[in-house]
């Protein structure tokens, strides 16, 4: 930890601290492009979980000084000081509920942040590689802890869902080569130099070893201690975690209503839109009829192509019109994503320097064909303008804010909000010109008003609204949320499964996609009232992306003023 100083700003406390988790946590370190982290893993016991907390609260004593310095009260230097508390405060009470000790998730978890960093570092040299070996070799203690971790979570009785252990068991089995052709470490290593194979080989066969351990500890000891454990979380934990994913303590009920409210909207609008594409039909079925009918990509590289030029497009369309991009921004990478993992496509930052660029992952699921419907809108949100405009905008900008603001102090409903702002944008802008594509839009907008729905009700146990078309006055469980989600969703069974279990596990996170979207759409309209005629709308998209990151209690006023 680094020695305290009688100068600092909340920036540079902020950016002191970006630099003292990454010496705890080296995977932080790669996300950013810190070339010393490569050949290291994070100590996941509960030591060195105590450890990173530790450093939270040490740096939460440093800024209440900060804060009192000539200078920190200028707008820029009190919006740092007001995130760091918020995400501190916010990851401490996480901490000491004892949330990390029963850390099973089949999307974000130590396993998937251990396997998922590989994919973060480069393979274009022999040392490239030598990295790689090395930080392979470090899968067994990192995971060691993880399981230390989940054995003390056991002895205080904080025990992870059933479903999510199942679910991880099986995510393991693919990784190890159980369920598949050969294990993941071993096909990530498989190009590397033959200078180097006796040694990627065998750090491989050690990763892999590891990862298997952890599957058998899984099964046969965890699995029995959490049989007949909660899968949901209950208000006390799940208004925790909601404010650790958005920033903000939410009016639940009032959150719910609103989740229903933009379901009875959306359903009128898709049931319009079904009608020009099948008349007669329902939306669920117009887009059945579109799996087979529709415009469609076949083949897995093909749609990776496609899915390139797509945002190659947007970004030629949108820059110097909705956008002013710097040239270091306008690139980024379309990846098909490695087997194994969740269903859902996801997007990775850019390195803070731009030698790794922003990329999307598309998860193919087995599948080599991909209607177009159900993409557009998705790496709309996804990549451009949606998450990567914004995440590779803040790494732009980092340093006339703060490395904190624009990396490790993210909020996800920040930055989710703004990705279903983006498709939304898209369609204001003319660009789901085909009725097939707008309701794949919708869609989209559907299932995010689902999650609100079903992630608050099912956590709440809450009733189901009387005017609801699905059992009304019954009361949410897991199993109604799947059967709702499949009801109203154009994706298939096994994807919906996948989602439930992701809810399940990391509890108000997917409400933040929509009331993020809410907190965008009112800055924006806000802005707008306030300018008139001389609202300029590339120039508060500008200036929107380049705050770094709030969380929902300020993020709707600080676009209101731009």
């Amino acid at each position: 930890m680094s020695e305290d100083t009688d100068t600092m700003l909340p920036r540079q406390l902020a950016d002191r601290y970006v630099d003292d988790l990454i010496a705890l946590d080296p995977i932080i370190g790669t996300s950013l492009g810190v070339a010393e982290s490569a050949g290291r893993l994070p100590d996941y016991s509960p030591a060195g979980r105590e450890a990173i907390a530790d450093l939270a609260r040490h740096t939460l004593r440093q800024l209440t000084a900060a804060e009192t310095r000539p200078g920190a009260d200028s707008d820029s230097e009190r919006r740092c000081a007001r995130l760091l508390r918020e995400r501190l405060t916010a990851h401490l009470a996480v901490h000491e509920a004892g949330e990390e000790l029963r850390a099973v998730s089949n999307l974000h978890s130590p396993a998937h942040s251990v396997r998922g960093v590989f994919s973060l570092m480069p393979t274009a040299t022999e040392e490239d590689w030598a990295l790689v070996a090395r930080r392979l070799r470090a899968v067994p203690a990192a995971l060691e802890g993880y399981r230390a971790s989940l054995a003390e979570g056991l002895t205080r009785g904080l025990k992870a869902g059933p479903r999510q252990v199942a679910t991880v068991l099986e995510q393991l089995a693919e990784w190890t080569g159980e369920s598949s052709a050969g294990s993941w470490a071993s096909a990530f290593t498989a190009p590397g130099p033959d200078s180097l194979r006796g040694e990627l080989d065998a750090a491989a066969e050690l990763a892999t070893g590891a990862l298997a351990g952890l599957r058998d500890w899984l099964r046969d000891t965890y699995t029995p201690a959490v049989a007949g454990a909660p899968e949901t979380a209950g208000r006390e934990r799940y208004a925790r975690w909601v404010r650790y994913w958005n920033g903000t303590d939410l009016d639940l009920e009032e959150a719910y209503a609103y989740g229903w409210a933009e379901f009875h909207r959306l359903h009128a609008e898709m049931r319009a839109e079904a009608d020009g594409i099948l008349p007669g039909a329902g939306p669920w079925e117009a887009l059945r009829h579109l799996d087979t009918a529709g415009e469609a990509i076949e083949g897995v590289e093909e749609v990776r192509v496609w899915l390139q030029q797509l945002m190659d497009d947007a970004i030629a369309a949108l820059d110097g019109t909705h956008f002013d991009l710097a040239e270091r921004v306008r690139r980024v990478e379309s990846m098909i994503a490695p087997p194994g993992g969740a269903a859902a496509p996801y997007y990775t930052s850019p390195s803070l320097d731009f030698s790794r660029p922003g990329r999307t992952w598309l998860p193919t699921m087995g599948e080599t064909r991909f209607p177009v419907y159900d993409l557009v809108s998705t790496w709309y949100h996804e990549g451009v303008p949606g998450h990567h405009l914004q995440l590779a905008q803040w790494a732009h900008v980092a340093d006339e804010l703060s490395r904190y603001q624009t990396t490790v102090g993210m909020v996800s409903a920040n930055a989710e909000g703004w990705a279903l702002y983006a498709e939304r944008l898209m369609d204001e802008l003319g660009f789901l010109g085909s009725a097939e594509r707008r309701l794949g839009y919708l869609d989209c907008q559907m299932m995010r008003a689902v999650r609100v729905v079903i992630d608050i009700g099912m956590h709440l146990e809450l009733a189901i609204p009387a005017d609801s078309p699905f059992r009304p006055g019954q009361r949410w469980t897991p199993e109604l949320a799947q059967e709702f989600f499949g009801l109203h969703s154009s994706r298939p069974a096994a994807f919906v499964e996948s989602e439930i279990v992701r809810y399940l596990g990391l509890p108000g996170q997917a409400i933040g996609y929509k009331l993020g979207e809410r907190a965008w759409l009112r800055g924006r309209e806000a802005a707008r009232a306030a300018h008139g005629d001389a609202f300029d709308a590339k120039k508060w998209h500008m200036a929107a992306l380049s705050q770094g990151s709030l969380g929902l209690d300020d993020l709707e006023a600080e676009l209101s003023v731009l």
